[in-house]
């Protein structure tokens, strides 16, 4: 069946009308290869998709073959990868259904190479037809609009049907996928799909593939928990003779137990860490020390201002990668920034001499009034640069030298920022 409301968007929602879908779909494909405007325009996340697959300049015509990893690269990549892991969990929840309903289960990484297949014994072999096999890339640049692309582009789970697809021998088949993330840490692992023949199709298959993703998440939850119990027991009795503030802490940062301080959900580590002194932002000088799935983390309350950072680069030279680097006697940490820290931190660098909370809600907002809201974001500034920044007034710390990295032109710092003190920074780059 198709829907056409009123602003002209068309919706496949079941198989009655499949032909009049193909038709209408084609239409409003052929109007957007063309620049051409369409009375008729598809669901918004493959109208969305479209869009990106034709920036990217995707021929509708070209075949969806592409170079296949090499066996011994796809084997690393499944041992990369937590989905490994999960695929008993994912072959019984979906595997089986899909064989029955002549489709096949597909599950990718994040690039969208394909790393499992699994289903009807038919339909594996079509699937060579369109590369759908182990090793395929099938993100939206590589294959255009499809399941397993747009839901890595968007981020959501996404069923595309027949003429859906941009890339026009893909319009024989329906397919529904769905992005699994890693539960501790929310990032992306990889995209689970069921595939098939346009014949196939059916709306609940959406809802099964994203069902099932969420029963993996939950089993990596589940796997995470067991872990963090073990930790703990192999912790307890080191924390009880310890001194002074510790933790026990996952290799992802996540606490086991605590002792000598407030708890946290989760320590920030650098990605590279060894045993010995290291500098935490949120915690200053630590002596770190291996545990069985983890870390112990020792707090150097005397040590700490020996090694505290001494310079503090500020990179706003790319409006996606806004960062600070803290550089000390025992080396370097980088953070990643929101657009709102990175633009207080800019107000604290462009004042010196510090701001108070009603100066700095000036500088960001424009409304001296708006100091809740300042604090609370220096609060949770203060939790990863506690050794850098100073209160009463907010300011950098004595003896810590800083540096802003501008982008090329100084008139793109920030482009979205509407802080008046980006703004005038931005003025004063346009007139010199």
């Amino acid at each position: 069946m198709t829907e056409t409301g009123s602003a002209g968007v068309l919706r496949v929602t079941g198989q009655g009308a499949g032909r009049r879908a193909t038709r209408l779909l084609h239409r409003a494909r052929e109007a957007r290869l063309a620049g051409e405007p369409s009375g008729v325009v598809p669901r918004a996340e493959i109208d969305a998709s479209w869009d990106r697959v034709v920036r990217s300049g995707i021929d509708p015509d070209q075949s969806p073959e592409s170079e296949l990893l090499e066996a011994d690269e796809i084997e690393h990549r499944r041992r990369s990868t937590a989905l490994g892991e999960l695929m008993p969990l994912l072959r019984a929840g979906l595997a089986s259904i899909a064989d029955a309903a002549q489709q096949i289960m597909v599950v990718t990484d994040t690039e969208g190479r394909v790393l499992w297949r699994q289903g009807n014994t038919g339909v594996l072999r079509r699937a060579h037809d369109i590369c759908l096999e182990e090793g395929a890339a099938w993100a939206e640049a590589a294959t255009g609009t499809n399941a397993i692309g747009t839901a890595l582009a968007a981020r959501v789970p996404v069923q595309v049907h027949s003429a859906e697809h941009f890339i026009r021998a893909l319009h024989g088949w329906t397919c529904a996928a769905a992005p699994v993330r890693d539960p501790r840490d929310g990032r992306l692992i990889g995209i689970v799909d069921i595939s098939g023949p346009a014949s196939t199709f059916h709306p609940a298959t959406l809802a099964l593939v994203d069902s099932v993703a969420r029963l993996a998440e939950g089993e990596i939850r589940t796997r995470h928990l067991a872990e963090i119990e073990r930790l703990r027991a192999v912790a307890a009795p080191i924390l009880c003779r310890v001194g002074g503030r510790a933790l026990a802490v996952d290799v992802h940062g996540r606490l086991a137990a605590v002792t000598g301080m407030p708890p946290v959900d989760r320590l920030p580590l650098p990605k590279s860490l060894h045993p010995g002194p290291v500098w935490l932002p949120s915690l200053g000088m630590c002596q770190v020390e291996p545990l069985p799935g983890g870390w112990l983390v020792q707090v150097d309350d005397v040590g700490t201002t020996t090694g505290a950072p001494r310079r503090v680069v500020l990179d706003l030279s790319r409006p996606r990668a806004l960062a600070v680097h803290l550089t000390g006697p025992l080396g370097s940490v980088k953070q990643r920034l929101s657009p709102r820290h990175a633009e207080l931190l800019y107000a604290l660098a462009v004042h010196r001499q510090g701001r108070t909370a009603s100066e700095l809600a000036r500088d960001i907002f424009g409304d001296a009034t708006r100091t809740v809201t300042v604090r609370a974001e220096i609060s949770r500034l203060r939790r990863h640069l506690a050794e850098v920044l100073a209160h009463r007034p907010y300011r950098f710390g004595d003896g810590v030298e800083v540096e802003v990295i501008h982008p090329e032109h100084g008139a793109d710092l920030l482009p979205h920022s509407l802080a008046p003190v980006v703004a005038e920074a931005r003025r004063a780059a346009r007139t010199t």
